[in-house]
């Protein structure tokens, strides 16, 4: 197969040599002038070394890496990748009898940028993040359902909102493969509800397994408060490892309805343990009263999706903490998070600790948290970290 050309400026492969998957648009000294968004191309160095192929975007990364060498990107291709991700999910022990809910591929982290999938029992959900995903999800599709011991049955796409507006691509959000079989997924033994046709993301975020679970560990006897609960995640954890009560608190009444599913799927209808509210988080706080919740969940949406956003994000943090630890009563437990990518986690940690110094409270650090091993972070590309979160002892 014969790719389009893209040819680097001298100096400029130095972070391809270091397996960097991105090739911004300042590097490039030449390219085919057929090339479109989406397209596959091979791209060279100053002397005309070929240092891998990739897919072509329009904006400021112009070529994501898909290899280092001149290996095809065909279906071959897609299902190695595939396979070896599932490999190592399941070489992590996370497709077992009580949990069928993981990432399979988080994008550079898999040697796939552009791409994530997440498997829901025989379900995968596929989301493009780049036009090169996007032209090859019917391959993808093949692929996914050629993983070992049959996984996946059925593949739904869910690109709407994650493309490049700029790309004009109009993605619908279907099944490509089969359909509807269950809503349902598990996770470490809990059932949830996943609403991948009109939730948020790919319905469910997995990335927060691990912190549910230390969640749980801390909950007995306490009063729980679930801030942006989206699928009540926390607030079902929560309840299983025996807090006292657990109210969860989302803007969005969809996500309080399905919270509320999720608690009435995994307890008896009669547990009165578990209320839920549709109101801005700002406002419960400003209004709960004081000494009311003894363990705090903060775990908001993006405060910052660019780095122009940044300054906002960092002021938006130190307000919430700021809100909630002036509330908790001694000996209170705080659950902290951060998934903005453009927040690193020192900016994070400041901001918190800007929060506890404003409020005056004694605060000590119990544990540092951030997404689990299914979200790899390719070691050659450190922008893939970005889930943050903090475990807070408050006096």
């Amino acid at each position: 197969m014969t790719y389009k050309t893209v040819t680097l400026k001298r100096g400029k492969e130095e972070s391809l040599e270091r397996f960097h998957p991105w090739v911004f648009s300042g590097a490039i000294a030449a390219a085919d002038e057929t090339i479109e968004e989406g397209d596959l191309v091979t791209v060279y160095a100053h002397d005309g070394t070929l240092i891998g192929n990739g897919h072509s975007q329009i904006g400021s990364i112009a070529v994501r890496m898909l290899t280092f060498d001149d290996t095809a990107i065909d279906e071959a291709f897609y299902e190695q990748r595939l396979t070896d991700a599932y490999m190592m999910r399941k070489a992590l022990g996370l497709q077992r009898e009580d949990n069928n809910a993981f990432r399979l591929v988080h994008g550079e982290g898999d040697f796939l940028p552009g791409l994530v999938v997440d498997i829901y029992g025989p379900t995968a959900v596929m989301q493009a993040h780049s036009p090169g995903m996007h032209f090859a999800r019917d391959i993808i599709a093949r692929a996914l359902t050629k993983l070992p011991d049959g996984i996946v049955r059925n593949v739904y796409y869910k690109s709407e909102t994650t493309l490049p507006y700029k790309a004009h691509l109009d993605p619908m959000n279907d099944y490509i493969i089969g359909g509807m079989e269950t809503d349902e997924a598990l996770e470490n033994g809990l059932r949830f509800h996943v609403d991948w046709l009109k939730g948020q993301k790919t319905g469910f975020f997995v990335d927060q397994r691990e912190n549910r679970s230390l969640l749980e560990h801390y909950s007995k006897g306490r009063k729980v408060l679930n801030m942006f609960c989206y699928t009540g995640g926390f607030s079902v954890y929560a309840l299983r490892g025996g807090a006292e009560l657990v109210h969860s608190v989302d803007s969005s009444a969809k996500a309080v309805r399905l919270t509320d599913d999720n608690v009435a799927l995994n307890f008896a209808p009669e547990d009165q343990r578990h209320q839920s509210f549709a109101e801005d988080a700002f406002k419960f706080l400003d209004n709960m009263e004081k000494d009311a919740y003894n363990l705090i969940i903060l775990d908001p949406p993006a405060f910052a999706k660019h780095k122009s956003a940044l300054r906002n994000a960092l002021m938006g943090y130190r307000r919430l903490n700021a809100k909630a630890l002036e509330k908790m009563p001694h000996g209170s437990i705080l659950f902290t998070f951060s998934c903005s990518q453009a927040v690193n986690k020192e900016q994070f940690r400041l901001a918190v600790f800007s929060a506890a110094a404003q409020t005056r409270r004694k605060v000590r650090i119990l544990h540092q948290l951030t997404q689990p091993a299914d979200h790899p972070i390719n070691i050659y590309h450190p922008e893939g970290e970005y889930l943050k979160g903090l475990v807070l002892y408050v006096e």
